[in-house]
Order: structure tokens, then sequence, then C-alpha cells
């Protein structure tokens, strides 16, 4: 009834009355209690007669790019300049204000803020190689030397003469069936992976921000498609390590802590006192769980396999229920293994 995104890929609910199954958030009318019943996964769900929501789209992941926006992207990416005004949309048969809406409520910024974005990372990326100002700024389809420099500025806080000194963070969207989650890249390696919902995704990421002196940009990176494509195969239960390049930004404790947490392997738990045991330091139970809860790249770092002395489930960002739920993924692979 809350609409809850913590609850994605956690249950789906089959509708008696109508024969279709959802996910938790799909924002149709509420059937009545009586006329659901759950599902864990829409395998399931299918099983017994249900067909999927064409509202919600139970069959492919939350926060997926709508085709039509995809086609808007493509349509950028095959303009050498990356831009794309409002008249230019209209003429490509899409319509200005519902792109706008979109990115406006699956990214907090307009489509033209996020071109934007895109164009000033492509011109970091260019300055660090060559340190070519002037012709970076008209490159990136910059009208005027002035503008980009502006543009720039305004973006990363130092001015473009400055890129090859300085780091910015690439930051995109990963779909999980969980929900979708924001990734975050140095040139080092992984610095960021929260569950986009989470309430201190931006409490995190002013840390980070704060720590490294960066700015996090909308962005391309190579180290993304990796990411994917292991969280796919981590879903999907063929992958029980990651190969990810991780860049930890911290204090030396929490560093120290994450350590350990990559220590836990696939399929086992440990307790917060048994954290604070590997770390040589028995006493330091509540500042081992204060750190493990401030560890910003979840799954990969995997602060979910810790859990209470008394074997509950405790503790963790993203939401208990996905803790459990990643839980018994690496339970059950473990078990066929």
């Amino acid at each position: 009834m809350d609409k809850n995104s913590q609850f994605e890929g956690i249950f789906f609910a089959g509708i008696k009355t109508t024969g279709i199954f959802c996910r938790p958030t799909c924002r149709a009318r509420k059937p009545k209690k009586e006329n659901v019943e759950y599902f864990s996964s829409t395998k399931d769900a299918i099983a017994y007669g249900y067909r999927p929501c064409k509202i919600c789209h139970p069959m492919s992941h939350a926060g997926k790019t709508p085709e039509w926006v995809q086609q808007v992207l493509t349509e950028v990416e095959s303009n050498s300049e990356g831009k794309m005004k409002d008249y230019q949309l209209v003429q490509k048969g899409f319509d200005p204000a519902r792109v706008r809406r979109w990115f406006k409520k699956e990214h907090g910024i307009t489509f033209q803020a996020y071109l934007r974005s895109l164009r000033i990372n492509k011109a970091f990326g260019t300055l660090r190689t060559k340190n070519v100002v002037t012709e970076t700024a008209f490159e990136t389809g910059f009208e005027s030397l002035s503008g980009f420099q502006n543009a720039f500025k305004k973006q990363t806080g130092f001015s473009p003469s400055e890129s090859s000194e300085k780091e910015i963070i690439t930051v995109a969207r990963i779909l999980t069936p969980l929900g979708p989650m924001i990734a975050g890249a140095t040139q080092k390696g992984l610095c960021l992976l929260e569950f986009s919902d989470r309430k201190m995704l931006e409490t995190q990421i002013r840390k980070i921000t704060s720590r490294t002196s960066s700015t996090f940009i909308a962005g391309k990176n190579s180290l993304f498609n990796k990411l994917q494509n292991e969280l796919n195969e981590y879903f999907g239960g063929t992958r029980l390590k990651f190969s990810i390049p991780l860049d930890m930004v911290g204090t030396d404790f929490q560093l120290r802590v994450w350590k350990i947490l990559l220590e836990i392997p696939y399929g086992a738990t440990r307790s917060y006192a048994g954290q604070a045991k590997a770390l040589g330091n028995a006493k330091a139970v509540r500042a081992v769980a204060k750190a493990n809860g401030d560890n910003a790249i979840s799954i990969l770092i995997p602060c979910h396999r810790v859990i209470g002395s008394n074997g509950a489930l405790v503790g963790y960002g993203g939401g208990l229920e996905r803790k459990g739920y990643l839980l018994d993924l690496e339970s059950s692979k473990t078990k066929e293994g």
C-alpha cells in the first residue's frame, strides 16, 4: 500500500480478480487485501497463471530506461556535439515536455542539464590527455570559449586548465532486481554503489565529495558496463566474486573495517563482534558497526554478510528486506554448490 521501493524484487503481488501480477511500487489502484496473493519471484507468479502488469512491467528491472528515452539518447550520441535542443526533439518526433519530466524524475535534473553534464565530463577526459582548452570547448559543442569555461567551472568547481591536477567522479544508474542503484567511479575505481532510495545516499555523496575534493558528474565510464555485467551475473547466481577495482573513500579505521568485510566469503556471515575480533580489537564492536554503516559500496563490499550475534538481520542501509534477499541468494547457491 505504501509503494515502498525497498521491497523491489522481494515480492510480487498477484491480483486474483484481474489475473495480473505487479511489483510493490505499481501505481495502479490497489485491490482489496483478500484479492491478493504474494510470490517471491516472477517465475512463481507466472506458474500460477498470472500475467505481468502493463503499468509497472514486473518482468523488467525497476528504473529501466524506457525505449523512447533510449531512442532520444541514441539521437544525442549520433550528434558529434552531444546537443539536442527542444526544436530538434520535436523534429525527431519527441515531446520536449515529456523528455524533461522523465529526466527530472529519474535523474533529478532537466534533460538539457543532463546533456551539459555529459559534455563537461567528456571535456574533462579530453583535457586530461590533451590539455588544449579552446579545441576541447568547440569539440564538445560549446559556442564560445568563455561559455565553456563558465559552464565547466560551475559544474566542476575548477577551471578547464586545472583538469590535469583535479579529479571528478562519474556517476550513473545501475539496474538490479532489487531496484536501481547509483554508481560513482573515479580514475582508480568504483567509489560509490548505493540503492537510489537509501536515505543516507546524499550524505554518502557529500562525504565522498568532501574527502576527495571532487564533483559528481553524469557521464560514461567503461567500468559501469563491467559493473552491470558482473551484478547481473551475481544476481543470476553465476558470480561469487567481483573483479571491479575499488576506490574506497574513508578514514584509516573505516578502510581497515571495509578490507575485513572483503574477506568474508560468499555465502558466509559474521557477527559484529566477529568483525571487531578480526580487526584485532574485540571491544570495538560499536565502532565497527558504525564503519559498516558508512560503507558506500554496497554488495561489492559485503556489509550485508554481517549479522547480529543472535543471528538477527540488523543494520543495513538498503533495507533489511534487501539484506535478507542477498543472504538467501548466496546461501542457496552455496548449498547448490
